[in-house]
């Protein structure tokens, strides 16, 4: 095996660390910035740079058919910098490879372009109040009402659900089966009659959570993207892209940075935990590097998911002992520690990952 990055790779890295550390300059650092940077300026700068929709397809409305390395590369420098990606990075992430492998020419055609383009924000209509992690229990309903769907329901924790043009909804098209089947993704334009976006803010102030309620909001039928009812295994696949990337292993890596200016390197406890931290990012990025090559099995994106988190978890701890008191002060240093909890939730929780790995990967008795 070979570990080592290619002369075109390592210019890329560099390249991107440049762009990074520009759009930091002018835009200011974002803590989890893949959440927390909302930048449209940004994301129309990445885009001519040819870093939306990296691996998609080279044709009139898609991507540039790059390895999927380079953009595991792009998006780790873009990270670890916290320059303010937020505004592309669902759609990229996760809406346009599920139209890519879901969607019909017409949607295709319809709705990549704006991703690529950086200009159109989409949010993700997928947990519930009473249905966080459990998908198989949300209520959110689409009932078919000749061309088109009428949707009525709530969701919650739905980022950029206030500034989004578009939302992957997941809801419920039938109710006859078991829980996982009568469920349909639905692309639902924000500004569409009846919906109502209410802003939370967390206790970092960050206001990018949102509650959305649906009352009566009609949507062409033309909208449904893969099957109607059979859509559980399509939202899966969604989440392999969600758990597995680099996003999950770099969130807090610039506090890391900041921290190992601070730490007192004189003593062996503190130089043992900078190396069992390094040793977790080369572990992790191993881990992520597999999924992007396709190597992991299906369904371990939940073990990536849950060593990365948990790995930043321990990246925050190490912070928040650095800098001791000052930790404590209200800055952005102290809204990183605070935003970190949320790691081996968003997603879904660490719990749920170890039993998606046990049941469906290993085939461990319920």
């Amino acid at each position: 095996m070979d570990f080592s990055w290619t002369p075109d790779q390592i210019a890329l890295r560099a390249t991107a660390a440049q762009v990074a550390a520009d759009a930091v300059a002018r835009y200011g650092r974002s803590n989890d910035s893949w959440i927390n940077g909302y930048s449209k300026e940004f994301s129309k700068e990445l885009a001519a740079h040819g870093w939306i929709g990296m691996t998609w397809p080279d044709n009139a409305y898609s991507g540039t058919a790059s390895p999927a390395i380079d953009r595991l590369i792009v998006g780790e420098e873009l990270i670890k910098a916290g320059a303010p990606i937020a505004a592309s990075w669902f759609g990229d992430r996760q809406m346009g490879p599920a139209l890519l492998a879901y969607g019909t020419p017409d949607q295709q055609a319809a709705f990549l372009p704006g991703i690529v383009a950086g200009e159109t924000t989409w949010c993700i209509g997928m947990s519930e109040p009473n249905a966080g992690s459990d998908l198989a229990g949300l209520t959110t309903s689409a009932v078919r009402e000749g061309d088109t769907f009428v949707i009525n329901g709530q969701k919650i924790w739905t980022s950029f659900g206030a500034v989004s043009d578009y939302c992957y909804l997941i809801c419920r098209t039938s109710i006859e089966g078991p829980p996982h089947a009568g469920i349909s993704e639905i692309i639902v334009p924000m500004d569409t009659p009846g919906i109502e976006v209410r802003p939370i803010k967390d206790m970092t102030t960050n206001r990018h959570f949102c509650e959305v309620f649906f009352t009566d909001v009609r949507v062409p039928v033309e909208n449904l993207v893969g099957l109607e009812g059979g859509a559980f295994k399509q939202t899966m696949r969604q989440l392999e892209h969600e758990r597995g990337g680099i996003d999950r292993l770099v969130s807090n890596h610039a506090l890391y940075l900041m921290a190992l200016e601070h730490a007192d390197t004189t003593s062996s406890v503190v130089r043992d935990e900078i190396a069992r931290l390094e040793i977790g990012y080369r572990v992790g990025r191993i881990l992520v590097i597999r999924e992007t090559l396709k190597q992991a099995p299906a369904g371990f994106s939940a073990a990536t998911k849950c060593f990365c988190t948990e790995h930043e978890i321990r990246v925050s701890d190490f912070v928040s002992r650095v800098f001791g008191p000052a930790a404590t002060l209200w800055d952005d240093v102290t809204k990183g520690l605070a935003y970190a909890p949320g790691y081996t939730i968003m997603g879904g929780t660490s719990n749920v990952m170890r039993n998606i790995l046990g049941e469906r990967v290993l085939g461990l008795p319920r």
